[in-house]
Order: structure tokens, then sequence, then C-alpha cells
């Protein structure tokens, strides 16, 4: 068998972001079975990402990072002779983009590159703000040109990416509803469970419905669960916090019968692909999300999950959801056939093969 092989260079150690999970890494078995041979690259190992985002630690954050600085010198040696090369964000997570320039100025390779984040518009945590300079957000648009393709996650992306790239086509992130997201909310539970799902850095998205759900539990029984890695301190009687694992996701997300995700409309959110919309929704989960981005494309109000803008908009839905247990069940169904048909693996892995054709 002559098989090909595929380098792929990402950001993050495999299996610990939801962004090389959800775009890539689900797709790999696949790809193994159209005769490829993947080799991963990432520019974190694993301990060096365990500690990135730990308080302090500065000087051991320096070696790591000298450390894999020089693993990526050592991979421009390792991709003298590759043919198919696949990009995710960036060579090095931080830095002007100096691999990205070797390898396609002086080793004359060409990759694909792929985002799923209004990435170039600086967006980083407190806990490392003082190094966010050295992130140089202004690379993305020379990694877009330079690339031989590029896989965008929407069509915000696709459209900031073509300024620069005409080759860009919009892949979204999708859902493994064969073998991951294959559960079904109970939504006869009791008391019934509302839910969110995210990293910390976007928790304070939350912050807008915090006195709602406050509100709301004067008068409803009610779980408010949050799935983080880290615990808020918001002051709710409902509030429930569980810490997310990788092996328990799915499970841990199938105890929630509403799911939210409330967004600012900007520039940041925009470039959102909707991940967690499409999470509860394969679950089968009734859903409110905010008018934001791609969110609208993935739910038609009342039919496969509800839109919610303003404050008032909020509480009229959750109180609509924590009511009418008939509306949740038609809504979760709606939502679960959605996903399977236009935001499923098995709906994109034939394009996604046919991006990664010379």
């Amino acid at each position: 068998m002559n098989l090909k092989k595929l380098h792929i260079i990402a950001p993050y150690p495999k299996g610990e972001a939801p962004s090389q999970r959800f775009r890539f890494e689900q797709y790999l078995p696949f790809l193994e079975e159209q005769d490829f041979e993947i080799h991963y690259h990432a520019f974190h190992t694993q301990k060096s990402w365990n500690r990135l985002y730990q308080k302090g630690k500065f000087l051991q954050k320096f070696i790591d990072l000298n450390y894999n600085f020089l693993r990526r010198w050592i991979l421009l040696f390792r991709l003298l002779g590759a043919k198919h090369i696949f990009m995710h964000r960036e060579m090095a997570h931080v830095g002007p983009p100096v691999f990205e320039w070797i390898l396609v100025k002086i080793m004359r390779k060409k990759y694909i590159y792929d985002f799923d984040d209004a990435i170039w518009i600086p967006n980083y945590s407190s806990v490392n703000a003082r190094f966010q300079k050295l992130k140089c957000y202004w690379k993305v648009r020379y990694l877009i040109r330079w690339a031989e393709k590029v896989s965008a996650g929407n069509d915000f992306l696709a459209n900031y990416a073509r300024q620069f790239n005409s080759n860009s086509v919009i892949v979204p992130t999708t859902i493994d509803t064969e073998n991951q997201h294959s559960r079904l909310v109970d939504q006869e539970q009791k008391p019934l469970v509302i839910g969110w799902t995210g990293t910390h850095s976007t928790m304070h998205y939350l912050d807008f419905i915090i006195p709602i759900l406050r509100k709301l539990e004067q008068e409803f029984e009610f779980t408010f669960k949050v799935i983080s890695n880290r615990k808020p301190d918001y002051q709710l009687k409902s509030l429930l916090y569980q810490d997310w694992k990788e092996d328990t996701e799915i499970d841990d997300l199938a105890e929630i019968q509403i799911g939210v995700m409330p967004l600012v409309l900007d520039a940041w959110s925009e470039g959102k692909c909707g991940f967690k919309a499409l999470q509860y929704m394969s679950l089968g989960m009734a859903s409110i999300v905010s008018p934001v981005g791609v969110n609208t494309k993935i739910i038609q109000h009342n039919e496969n999950g509800l839109i919610a803008d303003s404050a008032e908009e909020w509480e009229m839905n959750l109180r609509k959801l924590l009511q009418d247990e008939i509306l949740r069940k038609e809504l979760g169904k709606n939502a679960r056939k959605t996903i399977q048909a236009n935001w499923s693996i098995e709906a994109w892995k034939e394009n996604y093969r046919a991006l990664l054709q010379k």
C-alpha cells in the first residue's frame, strides 16, 4: 500500500483543544482509511500546555517556550520531503511567522491553512496578558496569503481570508454523531438542568444571563450546570459546577435539558463557529442562542431551537422551555436531525477528503 504522509501542524497536543478536536482530529480515522499516514506535530508538549494558563511559573514557561521553538526548528528538517501539509492556526504559539516564511519562501513547500476563530483580533487570557503582544496577531494575513488553500470555519472567516487568498473555502466545525455525540438527553428528567459548557476564557458571556437565572430561581426548580476548566463565582443557589473531562464529556452534557449560548455582537464572536450549539443540538437538546455569527444559520427559531437577543427575550424563552416539555422534546428532535443532515462528520467527510487532494 502506497501511503501518503500527511503532516499536521497545530498549536496544541492532540485531544486537548476543541478547535482541533472538532476541526480535524475527528477526521483522522477517515483520512487513514483514505491511505493517509498521519504525522502530528504540536507546538506545545503536554507538559508545557498544562502549565501555559497556570499563574506564575514564568521561568518554567520561558524554558518551555525555548524548547518548543527548538522542536519547530527540527521539524523544518523533517518536512524537507513533505508533500501534504495541513496547518491549523500557526506553527508557533507566539512570535512572527518565521517558520512559515522559511517553509514557503525557502523550502518551497505548500500547505493547507485552517482556522476557526477571528484569530487576527487580539483575544487573550488575563493570566498571560503581559505577553499578549508576542502573539503577533498581524501574522494571520500572511499565513493565509502564503497558503495553497484555506479552510475557514464560517462565512465571516472565509470573507476575511478571501481578501488575501481567493482559494478559500468554508469547512464548518462538525460533530461525530455516530461514535461520540450519539446519546440523547432525557427531557423528562426532574429537576430540569439548564447548562453551559466552555473554557474560563469565554465564561464572561454568561454574565448577561445570571440576573435572569437568579430571577427564575424564585419561581422554578432547576439546576444551572456549568462544565468548564475553572469554577465560576456566580451567586446562584441553582449553580452546579463540573470539571470538564474528555472521557465523560458526552455523559456530562447529556444531563442538560436546556443548553444556553449567550454571546455579544462583536468581531470576535462573529468569527465563532457555533460549537456549543452544535454540541447541544447533536444530543437532542433544546437550545437558546444569541443571534451572532453562524448561530442564525444553525438554528431556525421555534423549529430546532430558540434565538434570544435582549434580556426580555432570554427570560421569555427560558420560561417557555422550563414550562413546556412538549416544546423541549420537539426542538431537541429537530435539532438532532439538523446536525446529522448538515453539520456532522458523515455529511462533510468527503469535502474534507477533497480539501486534501492536490
